[in-house]
């Protein structure tokens, strides 16, 4: 395509109707239909969104899932490798976001441009196995939020986890109704930057505390021989997990051009200082209580059962932003088939949210109350999902798009992370099949955890 002028007209709205919009070049690429909006966001609304997911309630597990693993050496250089990888590989595949003429709006659209159809819907399978465990896993998060600051006020032991995590599902309905869109999030990143800060200010500050009053800890990493490798394992794919979303494309469609420089603008913001908050909670949680660490850390923490029900209330309202920006390509895939447009307020519009994402977190709400124990087959589905989707396949897309402008040094770099992350992809899925059948035993639907 030849080479356009800055001030030439813009072609199509690039705003979810389809159309041609200039790249970081200036040259035209295509926009993909969709029924949401796209080049809406500025970068610091998209930092916020990437923050919010690396920031959620999962930080408030790292101590007990990440360091007591791992220890200290291990824990502390593991966290700053993985965020150094995660944010590499994250850069590389928004460089493609662009790729070819054309803007790859979701995942799936990226890998399919350069494999083919088979690897589109491969893709495709993947991440939306990957999102949907993810949001069960935020669901019972939810619920478990919910279920702990219920218990702090013991009047009764009437409610289990399974109602809370009803509770939960309700909640999460109730917004994906009201919010139409990633974009129209909003004024919400805000409100849920506010909440996970006060959470993880509530936990770091009753962590400090424990840990200035508390006898010396125990630090040793619990297990015998054979179980440390395995837990060892566990814990280094979690370091990996704790960064990425799967979901890269489907956030930077949101972005303003130039959709490039403004998302390495959002993906630098959040590796820096949106990784300090996930930093400081975990490790003076992993200090305060050593390898006593819970897979909760206000489980762990001592102090006014005021603060502790604010810093759960907190938690739970937070999971339910994160589950709606993980939903999204559920909800665009959808309203896109079905050919939603018009206003968000239209009658048949909210009805159509009502009956598709209340019946997708219907469903999702109900998985996660049966199976409340899921964490042990999230990891399973993080294996064999999230490794292939953010650090495999960015690596071998970004050689199979730029093999020509890269050096041999450039390529073995590349060849190196797709087999190394391949490894650690199926050793991670080794020592999750063996978790699930170690548990086993313990499991039970509608369990009350």
């Amino acid at each position: 395509m030849g080479v356009q002028q800055p001030n030439d007209a813009v072609l199509g709205s690039g705003s979810g109707s389809g159309g041609r919009v200039y790249s970081d070049d200036h040259m035209i690429v295509e926009i993909p239909e969709t029924a949401h909006l796209i080049s809406q966001d500025s970068w610091i609304q998209v930092a916020f969104v990437l923050t919010t997911g690396i920031n959620s309630a999962y930080v408030l597990g790292y101590s007990g899932a990440i360091m007591v693993p791992l220890g200290w050496i291990g824990g502390v250089v593991g966290l700053i490798l993985a965020t150094a990888l995660s944010l590499y590989a994250n850069v590389l595949v928004a460089k493609l976001h662009e790729h070819g003429g054309r803007r790859h709006i979701r995942y799936r659209d990226l890998a399919g441009f350069i494999y083919g159809k088979k690897t589109y819907f491969l893709t495709w399978g993947l991440q939306y196995m990957n999102l949907f465990m993810i949001n069960v896993g935020y669901v019972i998060l939810a619920g478990s939020a919910l279920k702990a600051m219920y218990v702090l006020f013991p009047y009764d032991s009437v409610l289990k986890l399974p109602h809370f995590i009803a509770f939960a599902g309700l909640a999460n309905i109730v917004f994906a109704i009201c919010v139409p869109h990633l974009s129209a999030l909003r004024v919400w990143l805000i409100v849920s930057t506010v909440i996970s800060l006060v959470y993880i200010a509530i936990a770091f500050a009753l962590s400090l505390k424990d840990g200035i009053e508390a006898p010396p800890r125990d630090y040793d990493i619990p297990g015998t021989t054979i179980s440390r490798v395995f837990t060892t394992i566990g814990a280094s794919a979690n370091l990996f997990f704790a960064f990425n979303t799967g979901m890269l494309p489907e956030i930077q469609a949101t972005v303003k051009e130039p959709v490039v420089g403004n998302m390495m603008k959002a993906l630098y913001s959040q590796f820096t200082l949106g990784v300090l908050p996930l930093y400081a909670v975990t490790f003076t949680g992993y200090w305060a209580y050593g390898s006593e660490s819970s897979a909760y850390l206000l489980n762990n923490v001592n102090g006014p059962i005021w603060l502790k029900a604010v810093a759960n209330i907190c938690a739970f309202l937070q999971t339910i932003v994160a589950v709606h920006i993980f939903a999204s390509p559920m909800y665009e895939c959808l309203d896109t088939k079905y050919g939603v447009k018009g206003s968000a307020l239209a009658v048949r519009n909210i009805a159509f949210r009502v009956v598709v994402r209340g019946g997708y977190l219907g469903l999702t709400t109900f998985v996660s109350a049966l199976l409340p124990f899921l964490g042990d087959f999230m990891s399973l589905t993080g294996a064999i999902s999230t490794f292939p989707l953010t650090f495999i396949l960015a690596n071998h897309m970004y050689l199979m798009a730029k093999k020509v402008k890269l050096s041999s040094l450039q390529k073995n770099w590349h060849w190196l992370n797709v087999w190394f992350f391949g490894f650690l992809s199926l050793a991670a899925a080794v020592a999750a099949i063996r978790l699930i059948a170690v548990d086993s035993s313990y499991y039970h639907v509608f369990a009350d955890l």
